[in-house]
């Protein structure tokens, strides 16, 4: 059942607040995520409506938010883009290119390492998101993909449905990967691939 309720404790930086219902009753924990396409941004004071979600830790989040008078509910468009495939891949590529002799495993191991350490950290920002803890700042995820990690956040990206709606995140994360790519060819084709393995002990 809906319930009507006014935002407050609103942080518009990083897109997360509160409602309390009205009448009283067990306030929620609501993200910018939770409310329908389409709708403006949301200030303290506003008239809202709801569903309430208690999660597995007894918090009870909102959502399917819409501000008072929005009839139409438009879904969210799913992405498109394959990212758990093209995460997968990434790595199954990287083991054949080890296998083969084109890259040192010392590298294949640290895409590897550095893919699952970026998975965990969306996790936590994921949950810290749903449940109002302390963020991952956004250049620090950005930083893990930048140096290998990439595959891992894709996989993350679609398994937790975690900073694939948000657009300039996703342009700047695209941009870590495709100077990842490049810095990775260029090591490969100047022969300096094995130097840097050796460096990480392979």
């Amino acid at each position: 059942m809906r319930l009507a309720g006014r935002i407050y404790d609103w942080n518009d930086d990083k897109g997360f607040g509160f409602v309390t219902p009205t009448g009283g009753g067990t306030r929620a924990f609501v993200h910018i995520n939770a409310f329908q396409r389409g709708s403006r941004r949301p200030v303290g004071g506003d008239l809202v409506s709801y569903l309430p979600d208690v999660d597995g830790r007894g918090r009870t989040n909102a959502k399917e938010v819409r501000h008072a008078g929005q009839k139409i509910a438009v879904p969210r468009q799913p992405s498109r883009v394959p990212r758990v495939a093209l995460g997968c891949g990434a790595l199954l590529a990287a083991a054949v290119a080890g296998a083969m002799g084109w890259l040192p495993l010392a590298v294949v191991g640290w895409y590897a390492a550095a893919s699952l350490v970026t998975l965990v950290m969306y996790r936590i920002d994921k949950s810290a998101a749903q449940g109002g803890g302390r963020r991952t700042p956004e250049a620090t995820l950005h930083m893990a993909g930048l140096v290998g990690g990439w595959p891992g956040a894709l996989l993350a990206q679609q398994l937790f449905r975690h900073k694939t709606v948000k657009q300039p995140f996703q342009a700047v994360f695209w941009m870590t990967v495709a100077l990842n790519l490049v810095a990775l060819g260029w090591l490969v084709r100047a022969g300096r691939a094995t130097g840097l393995a050796a460096l990480m002990g392979g």
